[in-house]
């Protein structure tokens, strides 16, 4: 089957939109055909409508998995906001809006039905499907599926026995990102490798990429946050402590600010979510407990406050900026303590070896990109495979690094390593190289050793950076098993012998020497020829509907829909119908109130 008429009025009479994104007609003709299917597609790049549309078009049950309850009730009220008959069962529900929800699935009246794993994975719903013949099953955030992805889940896992007891069902996988490892893993326990794997690319070119030497985390955030006041972002945090001492920091600092991790309540996590998708201009700190399914389009920056533990994990967190395509900022900052942190994670995890290495390898990869001294959209993009020039658009681009011979510096660095026994952290070594009197070093005679004193010209903040750049250029190992002493790899052995050279990134004689140049923070109105007045007015129209039906506001009109209708500033229903995102059901609902509110503006 192909994708004729019918799929082309449907795509405007449902929808509302005249023509397909990049990619998404052909993984909709794949799926068609009943070929099983693993697309791997940037976020923003309408994955949704990928498996949407076939439901429409096909006359059987489309079964959508789905990880969490928000992100199905989300998709389930957008469905229907565009007519479409769409249920979700899961157990935050009431059991008799859940029984009439499967009554209508039974009967054939809706085609779409939402699950969590957990929930479609009993006997009881299989051997129920199994009556109904389901077209095809679709699974969202599909790296949950293998334990080589960052968010394995077990129960995702059982997903797998779906091509055996569905053999007439096609099998369609969706994912924003994932290592090529990951993608056969998911191909192979999906459907036994016998489908198609479509990578749509990785690139995000609307997000200004950047990355930091944390020195003062406090002073750091003020100064990214301060231009961006009433902008929506996300702040990540390593641990509940601290992401509760951030949110207090930034309230203090009249920012609306709510925390959001797994030791708050469940109500409250509920209410802070509701809160950041419903309003403008809040700022949710939070661990990564917050973010899988959050589909707010207007998120203009996400902060990292600690090292992420990959660079699948990185790209992902970042991917909840800037989903409207509109420009937004991505800024991390990262030190020893957070490298430390993660190698400790990665110890206690559980895995077997084979498993701690390949995180490991996973966390060495995102260093370099915090270390990387050519474009880091080039390097973020190669690490997935994909190819791409400078992009003008990171702090390396626009402030590229000096590199400079640090091999004399690294072999006093490593010398005094070894001559400590490789038993040491930062702060003990650093003492040794700047000559420090501490009882420590004369209690351990270190005060002797042929390198004590022989840094002292260099500051403490010099060799903690300079440190730093030797861990994340693979020279020294943070060894775990003995309390987080530094230990020289192979490429640090041979600096020291004098085989190979160390060459690093130009440390600043101070904190706002080295500051990167970041261009002006993105506003609302950076579409060109729109109205920030009308916008502004339609945007506050857009929430108060979104809070009368308690919806995300993106439910009633994405940010794209409202542009549209500051540029054509439509007089009539049938001006109406051709904005972007408008069909017959939103034009019903919602086009009068929002031409009345339009021409009153004009």
């Amino acid at each position: 089957m192909q994708l004729k008429d019918s799929g082309h009025d449907l795509l405007k009479s449902v929808f509302g939109f005249t023509g397909f994104r990049s990619g998404q007609r052909e993984i909709i003709d794949r799926l068609l055909n009943g070929t099983h299917t693993l697309c791997v597609m940037p976020t923003g790049s309408g994955k949704s409508l990928c498996y949407q549309l076939p439901a429409l078009i096909i006359d059987r049950l489309t079964v959508v998995v789905s990880p969490l309850v928000a992100l199905m009730d989300d998709q389930v009220a957008g469905l229907r906001a565009n007519g479409i008959a769409a249920a979700c069962i899961h157990s935050n529900r009431p059991r008799d809006d859940n029984v009439a929800d499967w009554l209508k699935v039974r009967d054939g009246s809706v085609k779409l039905l939402y699950l969590s794993p957990e929930r479609l994975m009993t006997e009881r719903m299989l051997v129920q499907l199994e009556k109904m013949d389901p077209a095809m099953f679709v699974v969202d955030e599909a790296h949950c599926i293998s334990k080589w992805g960052v968010s394995f889940r077990p129960e995702y896992e059982a997903l797998s026995a779906l091509s055996d007891r569905f053999p007439n069902a096609t099998l369609a996988a969706f994912k924003a990102t994932a290592d090529t490892a990951t993608r056969r893993d998911i191909a192979m326990k999906l459907f036994r490798g016998k489908g198609d794997i479509v990578v749509h690319g990785f690139d995000r070119p609307n997000l200004w990429l950047g990355v930091e030497a944390k020195t003062n985390w406090r002073q750091q955030i003020v100064d990214f946050l301060e231009p961006r006041r009433n902008r929506a972002g996300i702040v990540y945090c390593l641990s509940r402590r601290q992401t509760e001492e951030a949110a207090a920091f930034l309230s203090e600092h009249r920012y609306r600010a709510l925390p959001y991790h797994a030791g708050l309540t469940a109500e409250t996590r509920k209410e802070h979510q509701e809160i950041f998708m419903a309003e403008d201009g809040v700022v949710i700190v939070a661990t990564i407990a917050f973010g899988m399914g959050i589909d707010k389009p207007d998120v203009r920056f996400v902060f990292h406050l600690n090292l992420p533990g990959s660079m699948e994990a990185y790209y992902q967190e970042i991917g909840r900026a800037g989903r409207d395509g509109n420009p937004a900022e991505v800024q991390l900052l990262y030190g020893l303590d957070d490298i430390r942190m993660r190698r400790q994670f990665i110890k206690q995890d559980g895995g077997d070896d084979d498993h701690k290495n390949r995180e490991h390898k996973r966390l060495d990869s995102l260093l370099a990109y915090c270390e990387a001294t050519r474009c880091r959209r080039v390097s973020l993009l190669a690490y997935f495979g994909d190819a791409s020039e400078p992009c003008g658009n990171c702090d390396v681009c626009l402030n590229p690094p000096k590199m400079v011979d640090g091999t004399a510096d690294a072999q006093l660095l490593l010398s005094a390593i070894v001559d400590t026994g490789e038993r040491f952290g930062t702060g003990h070594l650093v003492d040794v190289l700047r000559g420090a009197a501490s009882d420590g070093i004369r209690t351990r005679q270190h005060d002797r050793l042929a390198s004590f004193g022989k840094g002292q010209d260099r500051s403490k903040g010099y060799w903690q950076a300079f440190i730093r750049q030797a861990v994340a250029g693979g020279y020294l190992w943070i060894d775990i098993e003995r309390f987080g002493g530094l230990r020289l790899t192979e490429k640090g052995q041979a600096v020291r012998s004098g085989s190979e050279l160390f060459h690093f990134r130009e440390i600043p004689k101070s904190a706002t020497a080295g500051k990167t140049p970041r261009r002006t923070p993105s506003t609302d109105h950076d579409v060109p020829e729109v109205d920030a007045s009308l916008f502004a007015t339609l945007k506050s129209l857009r929430r108060e509907l979104a809070q009368a039906r308690n919806v995300p506001a993106y439910v009633v009109f994405s940010d794209a829909s409202l542009q549209d209708m500051c540029r054509l500033r439509p007089k009539t229903p049938d001006d109406f119908i051709q904005v972007s995102g408008v069909g017959p059901k939103k034009l019903k609902d919602f086009g009068d109130v929002f031409l009345n509110a339009i021409r009153d503006a004009v």
